[in-house]
């Protein structure tokens, strides 16, 4: 069965942490993507924070990859801010490559986070967030506006 954003939303940390690690780290994307939080993996808090997040602090990010850079689109106008500095690396998880999205040297309000991306479907990828190199505080997935979310094309709906 493929993955979708539905079935992400659903897995637990363990089941994020197993899907990451077997995902390559697929090409940079290009231009808008959505996003989806997954914060408290596997607790039934994960769908109304998801759609609490969406709605009223982050929607996703458009990538810049010629220029290796990416904006995050926050808010209920879809305001880019929060640049960040894009490009292949060493995972934080387990050292094999992945998109790094490093807001270090970009950001006063995000510098102590760090971003890793995987592709694990065509137009599907899935992000570790990082907190000062060291914790990992979350997931979330980025999808090209054409990518299904899954049964019934809503974010935290469970597949039926």
């Amino acid at each position: 069965m493929p993955l979708t954003e539905s079935v992400l939303l659903a897995a637990d940390d363990g089941r994020l942490e197993e899907v990451f690690r077997a995902a390559p780290a697929g090409e940079v994307p290009r231009g808008p993507m959505e996003g989806t939080a997954i914060l408290g993996a596997g607790t039934s808090l994960v769908q109304p924070i998801a759609a609490l997040v969406r709605l009223a602090v982050w929607r996703g990010k458009v990538f810049s990859p010629e220029g290796g850079y990416l904006s995050n689109r926050l808010g209920p106008f879809d305001t880019l801010a929060v640049l960040a500095r894009v490009a292949p690396g060493p995972s934080l998880l387990d050292e094999r490559e992945c998109i790094v999205i490093d807001y270090s040297r970009t950001s006063l309000v995000a510098r102590e986070v760090r971003d890793e991306i995987r592709q694990v479907e065509p137009g599907l990828y899935l992000g570790a967030i990082w907190l000062s190199g060291a914790s990992r505080i979350g997931w979330f997935t980025l999808r090209t506006p054409e990518t299904d979310r899954g049964a019934g094309g809503a974010p935290g709906r469970p597949e039926g």
